[in-house]
């Protein structure tokens, strides 16, 4: 399986500090996955992340007004949260602020920052401001689980598994296609239009269903922000299996077609490399498929099985007739 510049950084950072166990912490889950885990004495876990967005990188201020801005860092970093199963609990937030960045737009990205964590429980805490070149925000979550709770990383896939996803893909990807493109929108129903930049400028984090997949026995799970091959690709290579997926199972956001086809893209494409959509993918035992579904759908939402863990390190998407195509995502060192 190959690996990515970013991900080569992440062991070579993982490796330079050496074992988390000799800080004396009780370290569950280290450096690599979406949070790291720490047990207390009373046998809860706490669940740590860091996010970060940068103008013309995670969003771009011709877009994106401030509230929006604050809406989408917020639920980047709970994604993460949402991906271990962790129940959200505190939110602080770094800002990098440039001189063309007044007032009363810095306290609008704040209010987006406080309402996402609000709906998802977490209180945004405090920070810190600082001066600079270009618009930058980095969010830390808190996550906790109560003694017999589980949270899941992305190192517990067995072969056999069915690996799902919640929710639909593609709308995020087919949204930045819009903004990028604005004269395409004329071409695409005015309710998919919105709907398609609105998944791309306000995601929401799946908190619930995540909690509800950890309740119900997933083995492994990560959020969908780097698109669905690359995603798959880390949860495979942290769980050291192979993954299969079928893209004709994958479910296509709303829009997502009808963007496609006046972009002249391919809508798996869209879906399976675009990335940003926040769902999760997870391997979850058949035993506990069913369970999984009903929990999911009680969130709110729905769990696809979309392909199968498998021995080997491959991960392979599958095009009817067999072809398979390579896994592709977003990677955050790679350069245009």
């Amino acid at each position: 399986m190959r690996r990515s510049p970013e991900f080569d950084l992440i062991a070579a950072i993982r490796e330079r500090l050496g074992d988390p166990a000799d800080s004396g912490v009780d370290v569950r889950i280290g450096i690599g996955d979406d949070a790291a885990v720490t047990v207390a004495a009373d046998g809860s876990a706490r669940a740590v992340t860091v996010d970060a967005l940068v103008d013309g990188v995670g969003f771009r201020r011709a877009w994106c007004p401030p509230r929006a801005i604050g809406h989408k860092a917020a639920a980047a970093a709970l994604s993460d949260l949402a991906a271990m199963g962790a129940e959200p609990t505190e939110l602080y937030a770094w800002l990098g602020v440039p001189d063309d960045l007044d007032r009363d737009a810095t306290l609008e990205l704040c209010d987006g920052l406080a309402e996402v964590g609000a709906r998802a429980g977490a209180a945004l805490l405090g920070g810190d401001l600082t001066a600079s070149g270009v618009l930058a925000v980095s969010v830390t979550a808190i996550g906790r689980a109560a003694a017999g709770e589980r949270l899941v990383g992305r190192a517990g896939a067995r072969v056999g598994d069915a690996v799902c996803v919640t929710g639909t893909l593609g709308a995020a990807a087919a949204g930045l296609v819009l903004l990028e493109h604005p004269e395409l929108a004329a071409s695409v129903p005015g309710a998919e239009a919105d709907g398609a930049r609105g998944r791309q400028l306000r995601p929401e984090p799946r908190t619930a269903a995540g909690r509800a997949l950890a309740a119900a026995g997933a083995g492994a799970m990560i959020d969908v922000s780097d698109g669905l091959g690359g995603d798959a690709e880390h949860l495979a290579a942290a769980s050291g299996v192979g993954i299969e997926i079928e893209l004709d199972r994958v479910p296509l956001g709303a829009g997502v077609a009808a963007v496609a086809a006046a972009a002249g893209r391919d809508p798996v494409e869209l879906a399976a490399a675009g990335g940003e959509d926040y769902e999760l993918l997870c391997a979850i035992p058949r035993a506990h498929l069913e369970a999984g579904r009903e929990a999911v759908a009680a969130s709110g939402t729905a769990l696809t099985e979309i392909g199968r863990v498998e021995p080997g390190a491959a991960v392979r998407l599958r095009l009817p007739g067999g072809r398979s195509v390579r896994a592709a995502g977003h990677d955050h060192l790679r350069r245009p």
